[in-house]
This record gives structure tokens, C-alpha cells and sequence, in this order.
């Protein structure tokens, strides 16, 4: 007797994968406020999930592989935009771009941004410093890059006003506290007389000036050259590149190790 191939019931409910999220995150992604205002909005009673006044402890659902909310949400009775598609974002930021997002500020990177995307920096470069960016609206994988218990390396491309000296690096190898904490290279590499490459997986504020500074040298140019295992790969001072699907694969493998 051959046997028949099995055939699904025609008449049996389909089933839908879903996911959720908690209110607050949802509303942070699709770019009414940050999470915290967010949480003074639910707290305020302007939230509304469906009929009724939503609460912290709400979490919204999702479609499979769908960022967008299935349940009816509004603010001060207005429908609720769903999160933008995530973007990933390479860019080679020129001396003089003030990295925090400061509407009023003309020095500001809101000003360069392409208007259509809500990207934020993973991890900043103080104004006088120049070198490699990665710019995306995705939270968790920013604050991956971000949080130094995570360990990620960038690599920065070091200019002193005057030669160092063999002590000057052993120094910069060693933890050191100037007076924000310890802190540490991961590898330090000389270049010539007065250049160097250190590597850094802890990226505290103004963290290779303060410790060269420490030493008794002035920066004179501070690149970042790569973070992890993206490169500027000849993008030019001033300009974007996006991610292709492989790098930000790898990129999110990388983080997951």
C-alpha cells in the first residue's frame, strides 16, 4: 500500500509566531520620546492602548519579524507612528561636529543626519576629534557598543605636539588613574616619533587626551580609525556609507560573543 503524503487540514487555524515588548521601549523605538519620558507619559494617563489608559506593566505585541505594534496605541489621542526600519550608518565625522544632538547648536551632527532616519552614535567623538562613526535607531546593539562591560575595541590614530619617550608608552600600557578612575589601554602601538595607535575597549570621556595629558603631552589629532571590525575602508571626511547586510550580521554576531 503506498502511502499518501501528508496534506495540513485546510479548515485548521493558522498559527501566528508574535513577540512583545514592553510599552515604554515601543514608544522610545518609534520616536515619540525616550524611554523615560515615556514612562511620565504612561504615569500621566496621555497613553492609551486601545480603549484604555495604559499602564507600565503593559507590553505591546508583535508580529513575527514585524517591528510595527498590533494593538491600537495612542498619544493625546493620536494614533502612535510605528518604529522606523532599523538603519546602520558609517560616518567619517570632521574635526569641529559636535556629537551630541543639540537642535540649536550649528555645530551639531542633527544637522548632517539624513532627515528621514532617527540616528543616534554609538558612542561619541568629542568635537576635536575626527575619525569613524556607526550611527543606527537600533537601541540594542547601540547600547552594546556603548557599555563598557561589553569589552568592544576601537582603534584611534594618535598625534602628540612632540616626540614621546619609551617610558611615555609604558605608561600608556599600564592602569593608570587621572583622576576619573582607572584606566587602561588594551595595546599601544608606536607609529613614529610623536604618533601612536591605542587601542581602547573602555571609551570613557575624553579618555586618550586625559591620559596623554596625564603624561605630560598634548594631542594635537586624534582619528578613530575602527570599531571592532568596521574601518573607514576609504570612506571620505564628511560622508555616509550604510552597512551591507554582511557587515551588520557580523557586527551583531560580534556582540553576541
Amino acid at each position: 500500500m503506498t502511502e499518501k503524503p501528508y496534506r495540513a487540514d485546510a479548515t485548521a487555524p493558522k498559527t501566528t509566531l508574535q513577540a512583545t515588548m514592553r510599552l515604554a521601549h515601543y514608544l522610545a523605538q518609534s520616536g515619540l520620546c525616550s524611554r523615560r519620558e515615556a514612562a511620565r507619559r504612561i504615569e500621566a494617563g496621555e497613553i492609551f492602548l486601545g480603549d484604555r489608559p495604559a499602564k507600565h506593566t503593559d507590553r505591546v505585541t508583535l508580529a513575527a519579524g514585524q517591528r510595527h505594534c498590533l494593538e491600537k496605541l495612542f498619544y493625546l489621542g493620536e494614533p502612535v507612528a510605528a518604529p522606523a526600519p532599523y538603519a546602520y550608518l558609517l560616518f567619517n565625522k570632521p574635526v569641529g561636529i559636535d556629537c551630541r544632538l543639540l537642535k540649536d547648536d550649528p555645530s551639531s551632527l542633527l544637522h548632517l543626519l539624513p532627515q528621514d532616519k532617527r540616528l543616534y552614535p554609538a558612542g561619541r567623538l568629542d568635537k576635536d576629534s575626527r575619525g569613524l562613526l556607526l550611527l543606527s535607531n537600533d537601541g540594542e546593539l547601540t547600547q552594546q557598543l556603548m557599555h563598557p562591560d561589553f569589552c568592544h575595541s576601537k582603534h584611534y590614530l594618535v598625534t602628540l605636539e612632540r616626540a614621546f619617550t619609551d617610558a611615555f608608552i609604558h605608561a600608556l600600557r599600564n592602569p593608570m588613574d587621572y583622576g576619573y578612575g582607572q584606566v587602561r589601554a588594551s595595546q599601544v602601538t608606536p607609529i613614529s616619533a610623536n604618533s601612536f595607535e591605542i587601542i581602547l575597549t573602555q571609551g570613557k570621556k575624553r579618555q586618550i587626551r586625559r591620559m596623554c595629558r596625564h603624561l605630560g603631552y598634548r594631542v594635537t589629532d586624534l582619528c578613530r580609525t575602527r570599531i571592532m571590525e568596521l574601518t573607514l575602508d576609504r570612506l571620505a571626511e564628511g560622508e555616509f556609507r550604510e552597512l551591507s547586510r554582511a557587515q551588520i550580521a557580523a557586527l551583531k554576531a560580534s556582540l553576541q560573543r
